[in-house]
């Protein structure tokens, strides 16, 4: 009788997550870490031929997925991803701080082209203030900027950092992110949790000085809030950068998952986290999410659901109920899985399909993020599997962001069907848009039968592409009979455009 229950409750769970209404906006992202090599490149002394072939393999697997962001750490380290005037090439890309690749190629551009390839958005990810891993001065390039202003550089703990209470600091990380968005065709800045660093037992960090000399009206006695104003001009200041630019480019944040307990503050959640954003990283995530300085938060909620001093499942509703109508993603640990020095959570069964199906439950959840690419490559605890044969069957387009205005794309013309043979080909005019934000990609629906279904269904997508024409035989979905298509065009926006006329064509 146990057996009985047993199954029949495991078939009702299966058979309630299956029946969960796919989305057609959802974010699917996944972090790319360059620091240390923890995702790539694998290794400091790969040939640049490598380095490209284990990028598209990467971008290939995702793109399996239906993933459909990638966020790129390009500025691990005070250094470079790309070719920049003001920053070195990153150690670890070539093995030396401050060495091109050879064969010459920008790694940054190379990989914007072949994400959007592959209809993938590019979030590039910068770390604001950190310089080094270490104590060890001897990596940085004689040319870097340390050597030419140490007085804007702190020693903390055995790290380096940028002092994040100099105006210099603010000017000059303003400079970075605007040569980034004039040069490369990306989506989105991104920074994660690092801003003030987590505190070293028993060491203040050292901006006394920087603090007495420029206070900006804040008393003896106020320095941590005088620190978070540090960060809050920042981050204000570069929403304003970017948008200057480049009004589409969005600006996210994916901080430490707890803002403030509960126990601290009635408005934070119900934890014990031993850190906290605005008490230790100085960071007031909710003051950025509220005045719009940022257009999406991304929570690194890498517990299990239950944990007593930080459940998943607590945080997540919190954070449904504090992100102002702002864009809401929630970071997830895909490292973790399998671990042996891992809580039980996560090696039985898969906890984040346990986490993403609770999302289901959050409406105000416009997707997930995940730390990071390997896991992905390994397909840890049958992750790709359970993304591909449920959670992200299909395809879905990246949520315009609720932060940003921006009209739809222009509307594709002159749809139409074409046979060579045994061969069937669906064309459309290209459209150009005016204004320097152009198309991203078109989403391509087929219906079985003479008439347009439902084109809010992603199961409707049979293809999102780059070209403007798709070979119909060559997808994975077999055409026979009647089929109606219809085609619209996605741009930076993120907005969607009216849909073409439906063409119908027996196949």
């Amino acid at each position: 009788m146990k057996k009985n229950i047993s199954f029949l409750f495991v078939s009702l769970l299966l058979l309630s997550t299956l029946s969960a209404q796919p989305k057609k906006r959802e974010m699917r992202a996944v972090w790319i870490a360059t620091v240390a090599n923890i995702d790539w490149p694998s290794q400091r002394n790969l040939t640049s031929k490598a380095q490209r072939d284990e990028m598209r393999a990467i971008l290939n697997g995702l793109a399996k997925n239906n993933i459909n962001a990638i966020v790129m750490q390009i500025r691990p380290t005070a250094d470079a991803f790309y070719p920049s005037a003001l920053e070195p090439w990153s150690n670890w890309l070539t093995g030396k701080q401050g060495a091109k690749p050879n064969p010459y190629y920008d790694p940054l551009q190379f990989i914007i082209h072949e994400a959007h390839k592959r209809c993938i958005e590019v979030h590039v990810w910068l770390n604001p203030y950190r310089v080094t891993n270490s104590e060890n001065l001897n990596i940085l390039n004689k040319n870097h900027l340390y050597f030419k202003n140490k007085d804007l550089f702190v020693k903390y703990g055995d790290k380096y950092y940028f002092n994040p209470g100099l105006d210099e600091t603010r000017e000059f990380l303003n400079r970075v992110v605007e040569d980034v968005v004039e040069r490369y065709d990306i989506d989105a800045i991104h920074f994660d949790d690092y801003f003030y660093p987590y505190r070293v037992p028993g060491e203040e960090f050292p901006d006394e000085a920087a603090f007495r000399a420029n206070p900006r009206g804040f008393a003896p006695n106020q320095k941590d809030d005088w620190r978070r104003n540090n960060v809050n001009m920042v981050i204000a200041e570069l929403q304003q950068t970017i948008k200057s630019i480049k009004p589409w480019v969005e600006f996210g944040i994916s901080p430490f998952g707890v803002w403030r307990n509960d126990n601290v503050d009635p408005r934070g959640s119900a934890t014990k986290a031993g850190v906290q954003n605005y008490d230790d990283l100085y960071a007031d995530i909710l003051k950025w999410l509220k005045e719009g300085t940022i257009d999406y938060v991304a929570p690194q909620l890498y517990w299990e659901i239950g944990k007593k001093v930080a459940n998943y499942e607590v945080l997540a509703k919190w954070w449904s109920e504090n992100s102002f109508g702002k864009n809401l993603y929630i970071g997830l640990y895909a490292s973790q899985l399998g671990s042996s020095e891992a809580p039980p959570a996560w090696r039985k069964g898969n906890e984040l399909c346990r986490q993403l199906k609770m999302n289901m439950n959050f409406p105000q959840i416009d997707g997930a993020v995940y730390f990071s690419a390997k896991p992905f490559l390994k397909n840890k605890q049958g992750l790709n599997d359970s993304l591909q044969l449920n959670y992200y069957k299909y395809p879905a387009i990246c949520p315009v962001s609720r932060n940003i205005q921006g009209e739809a794309s222009a509307q594709p013309q002159n749809i139409r069907i074409l046979k060579d043979g045994k061969e069937s080909f669906l064309i459309w005019d290209n459209v150009n848009e005016e204004g320097g934000c152009q198309i991203a990609y078109y989403v391509v629906y087929a219906f079985k039968g003479n008439k347009v279904g439902d084109m809010n269904d992603p199961s409707n997508i049979i293809a999102r592409t780059t070209e403007n024409c798709l070979e119909l035989d060559t997808l994975n979905r077999k055409f026979k009979g009647r089929f109606a298509f219809v085609v619209t065009a996605v741009n930076r926006y993120k907005h969607e455009s009216v849909p073409t006329q439906g063409v119908s064509r027996r196949l």
